[in-house]
């Protein structure tokens, strides 16, 4: 049968206000009923219920996670700091994936509102009209962490893609190289489409070098579609010399892809990555990328939602870190 509170109280001999003073932490309880309610709770096995005290103080201690797939090491680092922050602030964590489908981010949404959640922190592409209006509508605060809303209305954590994608096309341009491919995630994404390709336009334009639309390649994230990327731009008739790639795994595809057709780089092809995850540090020759600090990315906007939802004080709620490029084998 369930232990309830009652049980505690009458096994030990004192009030239930008592009970619940000791399992709350309160520090006004005599050292000597703390000790005897403690080895009552330990030898009933009772647990408090989280669903009612969660009614009674109307806060559940619990933070809902919607990130697009946990399985990618790009997601799963900002998760990890997401995790360590909410654990000390004594938060649980709801996780689930949302798969970046539009309908089923806003279904989990309105599940993890249902779940009483006390506050969101939401990872996705494409923030939509319809996103911003369901995130306003919540009565608990939100933040999100490495995905871009452009009116600044959510409070956000990122870096600033259109200079570390400016920053990484520049150091190519610097080396002379004039052919400079890039690929980057699904276009639709206003990070890739008005944060990153605008990065990489403007670094071109301002050393006079021609945007050509055939060097860039629209991606997925995926291993595979960075080998498709090389396979498209091995083709063209002045093929890069140079390639900016969006993420780790289209990366990893390039490499392979051009390692496959005899290629040596970085002495006949230099390649830069843009999230510094450990897939970086996996290939050879391992990959100059630019640091995104993921965990870090993840911590704050987690401390952020703390401070929402404890009604702390907010200075600022766009929330920009800031990135490097760390160069290793895969540039000379």
């Amino acid at each position: 049968m369930n232990i309830t509170i009652y049980d505690v109280a009458r096994e030990a001999n004192v009030s239930m206000a008592t009970v619940s003073r000791v399992v709350n932490g309160n520090p006004n309880v005599k050292p000597a009923t703390r000790k005897k309610v403690n080895e009552v709770i330990d030898r009933l096995g009772y647990r408090p219920n989280a669903v009612a005290r969660g009614l009674a103080s109307k806060k559940t201690t619990t933070v809902g996670v919607i990130i697009p797939d946990i399985s990618n090491i790009f997601f799963a680092e900002l998760a990890r700091g997401i995790e360590d922050i909410a654990t000390m602030y004594k938060y649980n964590i709801i996780l689930s994936n949302s798969d970046q489908n539009k309908e089923k981010e806003l279904h989990l949404l309105n599940t993890m509102l249902g779940k009483q959640v006390d506050g969101i922190v939401f990872m996705g592409g494409h923030i939509t009209d319809e996103h911003i209006t369901e995130f306003e509508r919540s009565p608990v605060p939100i933040v999100l962490a490495g995905s871009v809303e452009p009116s600044g209305k959510i409070p956000s954590v990122n870096i600033d893609y259109r200079k570390a994608t400016y920053d990484a096309t520049e150091m190519f341009i610097s080396k002379g190289h004039k052919e400079i491919a890039f690929v980057v995630g699904p276009l639709h994404d206003p990070i890739n489409h008005d944060q990153k390709l605008s990065g990489y336009k403007e670094a071109l334009e301002k050393a006079g070098v021609s945007y050509n639309e055939d060097l860039v390649y629209e991606g997925d994230y995926t291993y595979d579609s960075g080998i498709e990327a090389w396979e498209k731009l091995r083709d063209l008739p002045n093929k890069p010399t140079a390639i900016v790639v969006g993420n780790d795994e289209m990366a990893l595809g390039v490499v392979h892809g051009a390692q496959d057709d005899g290629v040596n780089i970085p002495n006949e092809l230099e390649v830069i990555t843009s999230d510094n995850t450990r897939l970086a540090l996996m290939v050879r020759p391992q990959l100059t990328s630019v640091v995104q600090p993921l965990y870090d990315i993840g911590a704050v906007s987690m401390r952020l939602l703390t401070k929402f939802m404890n009604k702390e004080e907010v200075a600022e709620t766009t929330v920009i870190l800031p990135h490097r490029i760390e160069e290793r084998r895969s540039t000379k």
